[in-house]
């Protein structure tokens, strides 16, 4: 995994196990890596990958069974979707506006660029 400048190691790997619970990498109810096999799998300090689930355990996407590990919540999708959403609606898609806006292209070419 390449790490993006923009934003902060711990949730770039918050994403990327999110991504994951979306496409269907981790189910509902099953068991994730470990912080430690995260860490190695994605060359970064365990406490930076701890980090990631802690903020994860926050919104409810997964739960610590203590002893265990970690595992995605029956919620975990529902959750990621609707914060998303909110993320797109609020930052991605006024972005999106005003470059349209300033580049001068009809919301048709961007249909027809889609329908291709």
């Amino acid at each position: 995994m390449e790490f993006k400048e923009k934003q902060a190691i711990y949730l770039q790997i918050a994403d990327y196990i999110c991504d994951n619970i979306l496409n269907g990498k981790y189910p509902a109810e099953e068991k994730i890596l470990s912080v430690r096999d995260i860490a190695v799998k994605l060359e970064v300090n365990p406490n930076t990958a701890m980090r990631a689930y802690d903020i994860l355990q926050q919104q409810d996407i997964i739960s610590n069974k203590r002893g265990i590990g970690f595992f995605v919540t029956q919620e975990a999708k529902d959750i990621i979707i609707k914060v998303r959403k909110k993320r797109f609606f609020e930052t991605q898609l006024p972005e999106f506006f005003n470059t349209l806006k300033l580049l001068k292209i009809d919301i048709n070419e961007i249909i027809e660029k889609y329908e291709e």
